[in-house]
């Protein structure tokens, strides 16, 4: 499926996205079609993975606009590499002024995706707001805290000091980069079995195996799961009950705090991505929570 290339305004900086229309109009009204907002997880990139799921919902009739975060990928901003979650919120919500704008989309139907951290970005993104009309959290990061318990339980303390300390070097001084994936014992941000492979097979290739170490200083005081009693549209959750990255008790906690729909997988964190087992009914059960919640309504009237 073919897609636009555009850029929108985030900040002093330029958001590079791709741009898919949806096909037909069963989900179209007046106003226009939905339109969805999609980001990537930790340190990814658009490239890395996001296509199939876009062009899953582009199928279904819905317009998809997937970006990359500022500093990441094909998109500007300095410095290179960083993880800021107050930025990369800044980020979808300029991506979501800029999907409200597109050619036949409506604008008073947003639809908000995010996976793993950028989950957690989603449901803060949604809070408050009347134009977003349905959100997907796939396999989300919620809790910043609750990660790091959970890591306790598959990492080696030795090696979260080690992680840690960088971090609190990358902040008092210049930018000290680790690896977003490495193997295990090895320095990096995610270094449990098999996710350095996981990864590196849908890795785009804008994608940089690189991230500043102050990202686990940022995600110590991230909590985007708080924000979800004040989602005020259709909320789905999907959630890897065998989840080693992000803990599914948080996701579930956060869940059922924003009244969500739940679907679970016997399976990781990376295991619901193209060419993985769970990957296509976790699109299929998007596709129909999607369509079960924005179908236009068809009245009939009886002369």
């Amino acid at each position: 499926m073919k897609y636009q290339e555009l850029t929108f305004r985030s900040g002093d900086d330029e958001c590079h996205a791709w741009h898919f229309t949806g096909e037909g109009d069963v989900l179209a009204t007046d106003a226009g079609r939905p339109v969805v907002v999609m980001a990537h997880g930790l340190a990814g990139t658009k490239d890395s993975g996001l296509q199939p799921f876009a062009e899953a919902l582009a199928a279904a009739g819905l317009d998809v606009l997937a970006f990359d975060y500022r500093g990441f990928g094909a998109s500007g901003g300095a410095p290179r590499q960083t993880v800021s979650m107050a930025d990369q919120l800044d980020d979808y919500r300029a991506a979501m002024a800029t999907a409200a704008r597109l050619p036949g989309a409506d604008p008073e139907r947003l639809v908000l995706w995010g996976v793993s951290l950028a989950g957690g970005h989603v449901l803060a993104a949604a809070a408050h707001r009347d134009d977003v009309a349905g959100v997907v959290s796939l396999t989300p990061l919620v809790d910043g805290m609750a990660a790091g318990r959970h890591a306790l339980a598959h990492h080696k303390p030795s090696a979260m000091l080690r992680s840690t300390a960088l971090g609190i070097r990358s902040r008092l001084g210049r930018a000290r980069m680790m690896p977003v994936v490495a193997r295990p014992g090895e320095l990096g941000a995610l270094t449990l079995d098999g996710c350095l492979e996981d990864y590196l097979a849908i890795a785009g290739p804008t994608w940089r195996n690189e991230v500043d170490a102050t990202v686990g200083l940022e995600l110590g005081n991230h909590r985007p799961g708080k924000q979800a009693r004040h989602v005020r549209a259709p909320l789905l959750v999907q959630i890897a009950d065998l989840d080693r990255s992000a803990p599914p008790h948080a996701a579930a906690k956060a869940a059922f705090a924003g009244r969500a729909e739940v679907r679970h997988y016997p399976c990781d964190h990376f295991d619901v991505w193209p060419g993985k087992e769970w990957h296509e009914p976790a699109v299929r059960h998007q596709v129909a929570f999607l369509r079960r919640h924005l179908t236009p309504r068809l009245l009939t009237h009886f002369q």
